[in-house]
């Protein structure tokens, strides 16, 4: 019957796959197989690097170099987002830090899950890592989409206005993917927007914008 679905041969291996990557990720965590790769912002008008935005990219022992698509999910089912993501704030700030000791201002931006957002002491510890790396809060930027700014609204605002006194930068993904009104994103006071495409091409196409 339907009740024994779960034992069908591909969904046992799907489980079995993520039990696996889940333990590997923990090792990971606490060996240091994970990196940070710095992908360049530029600016579209003058073509100068304003930033870098920090991604996590896993070098796997067996399956080489697995991508965020496939690890974040597995980090957030079993409990390792948080973890994951204290090591990508640490990591970030140590790598400002040694950028700065060459004479490179860069600002770095890094994802923020909906799992962060909702963690206790998020605020201290982003604060703690800039304290200690000797970083400007000004020259980190926190990203989360707009779905994650939605998720729990208040709770978000609450957290965004102590980023924002800590003088962090504040940055929403992905806007116009969902169903947040502009007054929303004005209480929010982000420092930065990053329109969907799908959102501009809408507008190109409305009789009425």
């Amino acid at each position: 019957g339907a009740g024994h679905a779960f034992f069908a041969p591909h969904m046992h291996t799907g489980v079995r796959e993520q039990m696996e990557l889940q333990a590997d990720l923990r090792q990971a965590l606490a060996r240091g197989g994970l990196e940070l790769h710095y992908q360049p912002k530029v600016a579209a008008r003058s073509g100068a690097v304003t930033g870098v935005e920090a991604l996590a990219r896993w070098r796997h022992p067996t399956r080489g170099m697995v991508g965020p698509a496939q690890f974040i999910p597995v980090a957030e089912r079993f409990g390792l987002i948080n973890a994951l993501g204290d090591w990508v704030i640490e990591q970030a700030c140590q790598q400002m830090a040694a950028w700065q000791q060459e004479g490179l201002r860069l600002q770095v931006a890094i994802n923020l899950s909906v799992y962060q957002l909702r963690q206790g002491g998020l605020v201290q510890r982003v604060q703690g890592a800039l304290q200690q790396h000797g970083i400007a809060p000004s020259m980190l930027v926190l990203e989360v989409t707009e779905s994650v700014a939605m998720e729990d609204a208040d709770s978000t605002l609450q957290t965004f206005r102590q980023l924002e006194k800590l003088g962090v930068q504040l940055s929403i993904d992905d806007f116009g993917t969902g169903y947040s009104s502009l007054a929303y994103l004005r209480r929010l006071q982000v420092d930065q927007v990053k329109i969907d495409r799908s959102f501009v091409q809408d507008l190109a196409g409305c009789d009425d914008a």
